[in-house]
């Protein structure tokens, strides 16, 4: 007599499904072919991650940021959306492409992408990645010895730093309201408020 069912039987309880971890030499093969080009990806350990079309705020922060990263490195120092290499261990299944970087010498010295004792700073334009940015993305940008790394939580209106990494961890991770000041550590002078990158809340 046909019953009703009330739950999964035990031979069809949820499972993770197989999923393939990709390396740099998978993934080459796929960009000289174009792929990555028609869609926008970025490889974080072992996944390829659809870097998802950025909305009107995120353009607007991501925009002011690197106007003015640029104006306290100079030009040549600052290169966004461009890919970097972490630490040895996780370069293998890893190149994330961060928002903005600010280099320790000019872009157009570098055969390779930079490494991370090249990078002054880091920083992520955050709307619908920040969980995943301050969790996946610190780690191994901690990892990797960064000396600091900037999330710009854009709904949220504030900008968390990341310093002294150890340990795989940032054991400094402060939280700045859009009118508290902040300057990078390798430009001490250049105060920084984030209420100068932010747009109105209504954007």
């Amino acid at each position: 007599m046909p019953t009703v069912l009330a739950g999964l039987p035990e031979n069809a309880l949820p499972f993770a499904l197989p999923r393939k971890r990709w390396t740099r030499a998978d993934c080459a093969p796929l960009e000289a072919a174009g792929m990555f080009e028609r869609e926008h990806l970025e490889l974080v350990d072992g996944e390829l991650i659809s870097k998802m079309r950025k909305n009107r705020p995120h353009v607007h922060n991501l925009t002011m940021m690197l106007v003015w990263l640029q104006e306290v490195f100079g030009r040549t120092l600052v290169n966004p959306a461009a890919p970097i290499d972490v630490s040895p261990e996780d370069n293998e299944r890893n190149e994330p492409e961060p928002g903005v970087v600010v280099l320790t010498r000019e872009s157009g010295t570098f055969r390779g992408n930079p490494q991370p004792h090249d990078l002054k700073l880091v920083v992520e334009i955050s709307d619908s990645t920040l969980g995943f940015d301050l969790s996946i993305k610190a780690d191994l940008y901690a990892r990797a010895a960064i000396i600091e790394y900037w999330v710009v939580d854009v709904s949220g209106r504030r900008l968390i730093v990341h310093r002294t990494p150890a340990a795989g961890k940032y054991s400094s991770v402060i939280v700045y309201g859009e009118n508290e000041p902040v300057a990078p550590l390798s430009a001490p002078n250049a105060e920084f408020q984030f209420a100068r990158v932010l747009g109105p809340t209504n954007v």
